[in-house]
């Protein structure tokens, strides 16, 4: 009996998740699915698996990955996260919770230097939780707002998930940069209003000041006793500017030349590479080989690793299209009688619980193509939809079996029980639902910036 192409879409897809659930890597899982329905349904296109594999890695915008990855390893390996979180907690350290608001914001900032939720949550976590906790921040809160926090490194530009999803849909990159700034801002901001609030009516109105530790309820959750007000002059709050200033302006020139049209993705990567190895070699003295050792490593382990993966995902997505899987998956959900944003109500349901198995990258090469022959038939824009999908992909890092997110904050605090942790992420998670919500209700909010690029 001869299958339809739906059925073989169906099978094909099963057999990459179940591979990719048993903890085989991603890479081995994605080929190894292709592989095997080539050799069942055509074995003889197995002699263009080669150029295959080779063409999807032959793109100039795909230096983007490694140049930004490059950008961001200087800075994670050095003490420019601590400087950064310090000059933010000096000028915002008067605020009701001002510590937890100095990481959220610090996240968000080395979100724009970093690209990536691990690195980010990393980097700002290893300072920031122990601060928080040493001034009397419940464990909890403390680790889940790192947790959350660390998420927009996908989401504010420049993010290697949006450079992975505008060269599997053949979106323009910078106009996807740019659709996660205003989200990544309003998340941000929504993030501290709940951060202020929660430490004006949970523990400010319950008797315990800001900066008294708590009583300590075990061993691990001693801590010492600490100022519960902090002073910082004009002159503490600029002395750390000139180191974190270059980095600052790195951000700028590297958002700013793409909004302009002044480069490509892959181009304001390349300058920013440079301009960012040659800050730390001067500012913190990274020219010692065990240094440079460190962030070369660092920047080639994980760019071999998302390109590997981005070269099996794509192959993949030639052997469903050579099975005419990906088109017969289009149309049966486009017949689905639900309406376009019923449809996109599904759409989102399903991302979500593949984020909870899937990392970000592989879910984006392996849906994200599909989805765009939903999508444009329903009117949604894939410029939108790239700001949609990441937000959908940071509520998969910090939800359970994998959240990988989760598991770098724990070991920042291994004391901690992770239900601690998802209870103190929990209302976060809620703010980055919300953040779905209000783009399908204000798609302006991502559509604005890119749509200011098109004369330009």
């Amino acid at each position: 009996m001869e299958l339809s192409p739906l059925t073989w879409g169906l099978i094909m897809f099963g057999t990459a998740l179940v591979l990719l659930l048993s903890g085989m890597p991603i890479w081995a899982g994605l080929a190894g699915a292709a592989l095997l329905f080539i050799f069942v349904q055509s074995p003889e296109n197995l002699g263009t698996v080669p150029y295959v594999i080779y063409s999807s890695l032959d793109s100039f915008a795909l230096l983007a990955i490694p140049l930004f990855i490059f950008m961001a390893s200087p800075i994670a390996n050095s003490r420019a996260s601590f400087d950064l979180y310090e000059v933010i907690h000096r000028w915002l350290h008067w605020l009701p919770g001002g510590i937890g608001i100095s990481n959220m914001v610090a996240c968000a900032i080395f979100a724009a230097l970093c690209g990536s939720s691990p690195a980010t949550a990393a980097a700002i976590g290893g300072v920031g939780i122990p601060e928080m906790r040493r001034r009397g921040y419940p464990p909890g809160f403390a680790c889940g707002l790192i947790c959350v926090g660390g998420t927009l490194g996908i989401l504010i530009p420049p993010s290697i998930t949006m450079i992975i999803y505008g060269i599997s849909t053949e979106t323009s990159i910078g106009k996807c940069f740019m659709a996660g700034v205003i989200p990544g801002a309003v998340v941000t901001v929504i993030c501290c209003i709940w951060i202020a609030f929660y430490f004006y009516f949970f523990v400010m109105r319950r008797g315990r000041r800001l900066g008294e530790p708590p009583p300590p309820s075990s061993p691990q959750e001693a801590a010492p006793t600490v100022p519960t007000e902090e002073a910082y002059t004009w002159k503490d709050r600029f002395v750390y500017l000139p180191r974190v200033l270059p980095f600052l302006l790195i951000i700028i020139g590297v958002m700013g030349s793409l909004y302009l049209g002044w480069a490509t993705p892959s181009e304001a990567a390349g300058v920013g590479a440079v301009l960012s190895l040659l800050f730390c070699v001067i500012i913190y003295q990274a020219y010692r080989p065990r240094v440079l050792k460190t962030i070369f490593g660092v920047a080639i382990n994980e760019s071999t690793m998302i390109l590997l993966i981005m070269a099996s995902a794509l192959f993949f997505g030639y052997a469903l299209s050579n099975a005419y899987a990906t088109q017969a998956l289009a149309e049966a959900i486009i017949e689905l009688p639900l309406g376009r944003w019923g449809i996109m109500a599904i759409i989102n349901l399903f991302l979500l619980i593949l984020g909870m198995f899937i990392p970000p990258a592989a879910i984006i090469l392996l849906v994200a193509p599909i989805l765009l022959h939903i999508l444009l038939p329903l009117g949604f824009d894939p410029v939108w939809f790239a700001a949609v999908m990441t937000l959908n992909m940071e509520i998969g890092l910090v939800t359970p079996p994998v959240g990988l997110n989760l598991y770098i904050v724990k070991a920042i605090a291994p004391d901690v029980a992770m239900s601690r942790v998802l209870a103190g992420a929990a209302p976060f998670v809620l703010i980055l639902a919300l953040g779905i919500f209000l783009l399908c209700i204000f798609p302006e909010l991502a559509l604005w910036l890119p749509g200011m690029m098109i004369g330009r």
